[in-house]
């Protein structure tokens, strides 16, 4: 499955795919503000001249924060060393978001290796009108006029939909079990990018309720 980022800008959302960089270029992808680097945020004033790497293994991708002036984080943890990426993962680097989309290792069972190739994109699960609500409301940021948006947090879903945030919470979990959420990292971001990514919530969605 081709791996690529999806980078946020002020001017709106840029593909990067990392697989053709592979075959052309190298193993290697540095991202920093500096327009020599392969994938240059030269927007961001908060991004490191060279502020990270992002290193192809084959079989994964992996990360590495090259002593940035504000770090590198994914899905909200500081990256510490090297992390190995998962599809949907969040990356921040600066104040600007980029979405790492690829198959790893570490996504499939032992016996999926033969068909990953040819994997489609999975469909969006059957949802409730109620988790299309909290859906709606968690990813409704992303169309805000702020340049660097965040997926809302449990207590504004809460307070959008007059409900508990309990009953806000009840619903997340109900998602990230149909959507295949991992348990570790930001499991509202990851929820986010998923079903932009599959389409159960589309921009033009979240325009139209904003």
């Amino acid at each position: 499955m081709a791996s690529h980022l999806e980078i946020w800008r002020p001017s709106g959302r840029e593909l990067f795919s990392l697989t053709e960089h592979t075959a052309t270029i190298g193993k290697t992808v540095t991202i920093g503000k500096a327009v020599t680097n392969a994938v240059s945020i030269d927007h961001d004033a908060t991004v490191s001249r060279l502020h990270a790497v992002l290193e192809n293994h084959g079989s994964a991708w992996s990360l590495r924060d090259i002593g940035s002036r504000n770090g590198t984080y994914v899905n909200g943890e500081k990256v510490a060393g090297e992390r190995v990426l998962r599809s949907g993962d969040e990356v921040r680097i600066g104040k600007s978001r980029l979405v790492f989309w690829g198959r790893s290792r570490l996504d499939r069972a032992p016996d999926d290796e033969a068909t990953r190739s040819v994997e489609p994109l999975a469909a969006p699960p059957r949802l409730t009108p109620r988790e299309l609500d909290v859906l709606l409301a968690l990813c409704r940021p992303l169309v805000s006029t702020d340049a660097f948006p965040e997926a809302a947090s449990t207590r504004q879903m809460a307070l959008e939909l007059v409900v508990t945030d309990a009953a806000v919470k009840q619903h997340l979990q109900n998602m990230y079990d149909k959507f295949g959420i991992p348990m570790e990292g930001d499991r509202r971001v990851r929820l986010a990018n998923e079903a932009l990514r599959r389409g159960a919530v589309t921009l033009a969605m979240l325009r139209e309720q904003h």
